[in-house]
Order: C-alpha cells, then structure tokens, then sequence
C-alpha cells in the first residue's frame, strides 16, 4: 500500500462511509431509507468500484488486488439509485414517469397561483389594502399580507396574523381552487416518492449481505491506507521479525511526539533514541536524572512493540529488528487514590501483582521508578525480588530506576545491563539518547543547583551525604561524559564512512556513464568519417572520369586541380586531431585546465587531495588521479568569468513539485513531461530533484537516463537510496 500511494495517490476510499444503521433499519419487510441515506448507499457502490479498479493491477500488490476482487460491482443497484437519487440527497425527477408528470402539473399550478396574485397585488383600486406586495405562504397555501383596517377590502379566508396584529395573511377568493388543487397535487408527489423510496429500499434489502461483505472489505483497505499514509508521514519502517526474545529498535521515536493535538505534524523532529535487548540480556535497567527521558524511552518501546504486533510499521531505522512478545505488561504512572485507599506506594504493588500472576517466557515487562513510594532500601529490595521472579519465568524485563541498589545489580549479575539517559549539564536539557553498559547519575545535586537552590543548603546536603558516595557519583557523571564523548566520535566517523561510500558509488557510476557516453561519440565520429571519405572519393572518381572523358584546357585544367586540392581539404578537416600527449603534472593547482588521456577531453581542477585532482569535466565531477592526467605547456588556467555576464530569473510556477512521477507513462510522453520537468526547475532554481519511472521491462528508466546523459544542465544522477525507491527513482542534481 505505500509503494502504490507514492505511485498512484491515496485510493478511492472517500465516498465509503458505514451503513450499518441504515441497513439495520431496512431488516423489516416494508420499510424503506429516505433519499440521504440511499445517496450514502450508492457512495459506498461507486467506492468498491473505484477501488476494484485501482487495485486491479495484480502484479504490484497481490495481495490488496485479491482483496479488492472480492468486492461486490452491484452495477443493477448502482444505477437504480444514481436514476433515482441525485448528489444532494434529492428524488429526481426521473425517478419515475409518474414523479415526473405530478412535479409538471405541480410547477404549472403555482404559476398560475403566483400570476393571479400578483395581478391581485398590482390592481389599483387595491394599491391601500396590502402591508407589503409579496406572496407568502401559510399552512402550504399561498396567501397576501392584508393590513388589519382593510380586512373587507379582500375577499377570501384569513390563515393568520402578525403578531402585532396589524397585518393579516390573507387566501384571496379567486386562489382558493387553485390552492386546493396544488394541495392534492402536493399529496400526490409524496405518495409516489414514498413508493419510490420504498422500491429502491426493497432493492437495498435484497443486496445487504453483498454491502455489509463489501463494507467489511473496504474497512480493511482503508485501514491499510491510513497505515501507508502514517508510514509515509513518520518515515515508518516494517522492522524485521526476530525469532528470539530479542529487541532491536534502532533510531526510534514516540509517534505522538511527531504530531499536535490536531493531528499536523509538529515543528522539529522527535529526537530519535536506540532500544536494544539483545537475547542474551534478560532485563534492562535504564537509570539517569529526573526529566531525562526514561519514561519516554520506556513508552515508546511498549508502544512501538503493540504497533508492529497489530502490523503497523513504526517510526525507526529500517536496519531494526523486534520479538513479536506474546503480551506486553507496563506499570507506569502513578495509580493513587483516596477513594480506594490506595497510596502510591500500594497503587504500584497491585500492578506488580497481576504482572506476576500472567508474565510467562514470551512477555515483555515495562516497570517505571521501579522499588520508589517506600524506604529505598526496602522498595530496592523489593524491586530486585519482583525483577528475579520475572526472569526465572524468561520474561524479558525494562526498567527504570534512581536507586543504586538496583544500578549496582545490573552491573555484577550476568544476563542484565545498564543504560544511562543522556543529559546536558549546562542547559539541564534532556537528549533521550540511551547509553549502553554504564549507570545513570541522578544529578540532583545539578539540577537544584541550576534551580536556584541556595549554595549553603546543597553544602550542607553533600555533607549528609557522604565522601564516599560523592566519589562514587563524580565517577559515575565523568563516565557518562567519556561515553558520550566516544560515541560522539564515532557517530561522525559512521557519517564519513557513509558519505565516503556515496562518493565512491557516485564516481563509479559517473566513470560508467562517461565511458558509454565515449564510446557512442567516437561510433558516431568514426561512421561521420566514413561517410565524408565515402563522398570525397565519389567526387574524386568524378573528376578522374571526367578527365579521362575529354582533352582538358588549361583553365579546365586549373578547374579540375582545384577541386581535387577542395576534396583532400575536405579529408583533413574530416580526419580527427592527433592525440596531444603532454607531461604528467607534478604539481596541480585549482582552477588549471587539464586533459583526461582517456577520455580525450579537458577538465577544470576543481579541488587537489594528494595525488588525485577532482576536475569539473563538462558539467559532471569527476576525480582522476596524476597519472591519468596531461598538463599543458605552457599551464593554462581558466578565467574566473568567461563571456558576459549571467542574468537569471526565477519565474513562480504555481505548484511546482521537485518529484516528477512518470510511472506507466509511454517512453515519447514521458521524455517530453522530463524536458518541461527540468526547465521548469531550472527557472524555479531547483537543483535537487526525483524522477519516479518505476522498474517495470526498465525501458522508460534507460530512456531517462540516456535523456539526462544528453542534457547540458544536468551535473550528475544516480539511483536512490533503497530505503528511498532505489532503482525506481533517479535522483538528479542539476548546475548551479
């Protein structure tokens, strides 16, 4: 579903809607839906037609097209509704001949109503007797606003007054038939709607197995369409399913803290956290200060595991891999109340209770502020005793402390680590990043400090608390900063390693299409060759018979010499240059200009790394290392402004997107769509774009890319990245 979102948009869900209670309501013989609810019915029709259709394609999602075959056409019940029913809810008046001819005489008879009232509004003998000149109408009969002190001046019946009393609303004599008849007329049309409501219900009621299998259906494709658009939104990733007890939840977020309470995404990205559990450990201990993030890591984890179980891919790193535990346990939150006599402390016990009572070897335990609301040293206690029962049943266990009794238990016994939450001890802001195999100070000492807790009162407190222990956090806080440090450091080689990789990858690329490119060229050169050679000896062969023909004068003489020195010219212009072989440099300095002996081609030195010079080679960036290269001599260097001037302009396009999807395009349509692709980001200054071809018989793909070879403009493009579409997509970047 998200591969067939990015190539053909969100599916035709919008006209499903649930019908449950309207099909309950039609169980009884003889009863029938209003028009509105008959319009929901064929909404819900053209949806599981519109959707057959997009999934028809069952090559792309086998499984969604199976799905959406299953659905019901019912073409009969459709047009029924659509001759019957229009777009607001209304019975046309098609909807049957005598609908039609009842709603005709109905138009005609108040026509002949209004007429006649106006007439009687516009006489001026009566020109005193009306409040106003305007036809009103009261208990469905047409009437005149009559003032009070003419009441005789109208002859007719009085159906009401205003509520000052000074108008009355008067049913003139000469209306009174027509009245009558526009009445019986009106019975008459909801009778035949009544019958036709009732026909169309009938049809309904016959086809409720079909549309309650079809609503069934159409749930699960769209609950798979707002999975796909999640995933699209988050940067979701199905992880990998492991067999053992395991998790491997690697750049992980909390998929509310991506998005408002409104549902837009939110300003800046959630800061994303690595959850791992190897098989080997059986509990986790995750320790740090106050605000630091253990909870949220504690939350994610319980929340991204119910997700995959429900088969919703999840915000994290594709390279992730998770156990689908057989249930997930969590006592987080504080569960007082005064009502039930439960402090926080006891609130705590009854979760831990029914957690003992159900946890078995395939579940996954989550315990916030494990062993607090009590003595620590008992509530620690405690805590270690409920974490020993856990795993003797090979649950796997996470928990967040402050206390070092259980820190320490996580340090000395086998199958149970440690991981401190980051914190910035300048800004006191949290980083949720999770460091593995060290304790987590608690820093309150940090934190009040920054608070504004007085220096005399945190003296004092440190005093209480003992050298030793006060040794034991520095030590504890100076390996935190090493291991953020050293992970750090390696976080920025992994960036290196991955951009020198891309480079690599690129250069390879360009060095294939710049040769195919070469060889092209020198066929096309060598049959331009042949070609002149050819018509040169055709005109030398001319000349020759010519001559042998007739006896030649001198001036014909002179003629034919000429057009023989004409020809060979012709032959030296055709003939290509001799390769220039210069030295190989020495020495390379940025902006020389130096020949590619490969290539036969010039290139400017755009930046000089030992002994390889990357050079600007018509557009395209290439690095070539000295031996490759030939300096001339004497050196030459290009301008810093060659030609006059540039003058550009940015002309707005309205809606201009820097993805062109040409998916199931033919390859003239597609190529022509690429050339108004590229000029419209040329005068938008975009320089970054995405072509989507698809994979396919890789015809159009060859055919884009042999385009983008060809173009001036364009400084390089390679496949995207996998987790991006891979071969399906050319990334392009255009000259700045």
């Amino acid at each position: 579903m998200v591969r067939l979102r990015m190539e053909k948009g969100a599916p035709p869900l919008a006209g499903a809607t649930d019908l449950s209670e309207p099909l309950h309501r039609l169980r009884a013989e003889g009863t029938y839906l209003e028009a509105p609810a008959l319009h929901e019915v064929h909404s819900c029709i053209e949806a599981a037609a519109a959707c057959r259709r997009f999934f028809a394609d069952g090559e792309r999602a086998p499984l969604l097209s199976g799905l959406a075959g299953e659905l019901f056409p019912l073409k009969e019940l459709g047009r029924q509704i659509r001759e019957s029913i229009g777009p607001r809810g209304e019975i046309l008046d098609g909807a049957s001949f005598e609908l039609g001819d009842l709603r005709r005489q109905i138009r005609q008879v108040r026509d002949r109503i209004k007429r006649a009232l106006e007439a009687l509004l516009g006489s001026e003998q009566l020109s005193g007797a009306f409040q106003e000149r305007l036809i009103t109408e009261r208990n469905g009969r047409y009437v005149v606003p009559v003032r009070a002190d003419h009441r005789g001046a109208v002859k007719g019946f009085v159906h009401d007054e205003s509520a000052s009393g000074q108008t009355l609303y008067v049913e003139p004599a000469s209306v009174l038939s027509g009245n009558n008849e526009l009445l019986a007329l009106l019975r008459e049309e909801k009778r035949e709607e009544e019958r036709i409501l009732r026909r169309l219900g009938a049809a309904v009621r016959e086809a409720s197995g079909e549309l309650a299998a079809n609503q069934v259906l159409l749930a699960r494709l769209d609950r798979q369409a707002a999975v796909a658009r999640f995933a699209a939104e988050t940067g979701a990733h199905p992880p990998r399913l492991l067999d053992e007890p395991a998790v491997e939840l690697r750049g992980a977020r909390h998929p509310l803290l991506l998005f408002g309470s409104d549902g837009t995404r939110r300003e800046g990205e959630a800061a994303p956290i690595d959850l791992l559990l190897p098989a080997t450990e059986e509990a986790l201990v995750i320790s740090g200060p106050n605000t630091g993030g253990k909870t949220v890591a504690l939350k994610t984890l319980g929340l991204l595991v119910l997700l995959v179980r429900a088969g919703v891919p999840v915000p994290c790193h594709p390279d992730s891999g998770l156990h689908l535990f057989g249930s997930v346990f969590a006592d987080i939150g504080d569960e007082q109340s005064i009502a039930e006599n439960l402090s926080t402390f006891s609130g705590h016990l009854t979760r831990v209770v029914r957690i003992l009572e159900r946890a078995d070897g395939d579940s996954l335990v989550l315990l916030d502020e494990a062993g607090t609301g009590t003595d620590p040293a008992e509530g620690g206690a405690l805590a270690l005793a409920v974490l020993d029962a856990l795993r003797e049943r090979g649950a796997r266990t996470v928990l967040t402390t402050h206390l070092n009794l259980l820190k320490g238990y996580a340090h000395l016994r086998e199958g149970v680590a440690n991981a401190a939450v980051e914190f910035d001890r300048e800004t006191l802001a949290p980083t949720y990043r999770l460091h593995y195999g060290i304790p987590g100070a608690s820093s309150a000492f940090t934190i009040a400090r920054r608070l504004g807790v007085p220096e005399p009162v945190l003296e004092q407190a440190g005093r209480y608390l003992g050298a030793g222990e006060r040794e034991g956090l520095e030590l504890i806080e100076e390996l935190n900063r090493l291991r953020i440090t050293i992970a750090d450091d390696l976080a920025e080689a992994r960036r290196h390693r991955e951009q020198a990789d891309l480079d690599r990858n690129r250069r390879r690329q360009l060095l294939e299409e710049i040769e195919g490119r070469r060889g092209e060229i020198l066929a096309k050169a060598v049959r331009r060759g042949e070609q002149v050679v050819r018509e040169a000896e055709a005109k030398i062969r001319a000349l020759l018979r010519e001559a042998r023909e007739s006896a030649a004068s001198p001036p014909r003489e002179a003629r034919l010499v000429g057009s023989l020195r004409a020809a060979r010219a012709e032959l030296a212009e055709a003939r290509p240059d001799p390769p220039r072989i210069g030295k190989r440099p020495r020495e390379v300095e940025v902006g020389e200009i130096l020949r590619v002996a490969a290539l036969g081609a010039e290139g400017r030195v755009l930046r000089v790394q030992g002994e390889e010079a990357e050079l600007d080679l018509q557009g395209k960036k290439l690095r070539v290392p000295f031996a490759a290269l030939e300096q001339f001599s004497p050196r030459r260097f290009a301008s810093r402004q060659t030609g006059p001037g540039r003058v550009t302009a940015r002309v707005e396009r309205e809606g201009f997107s820097p993805k062109l999807m040409l998916v199931g395009e033919r390859v003239e349509e597609a190529l022509d769509k690429l050339e108004r692709f590229l000029d419209d980001a040329l005068l938008q200054g975009v320089h970054r774009l995405e072509v989507v071809h698809g994979s396919g018989e890789g015809r159009l793909r060859k055919a884009v890319r042999e385009r983008l070879a060809g173009h001036r403009e364009v400084a390089a493009f390679h496949g995207a990245a996998p987790e991006h579409g891979g071969e399906n997509v050319t990334e392009v970047e255009l000259r700045e």
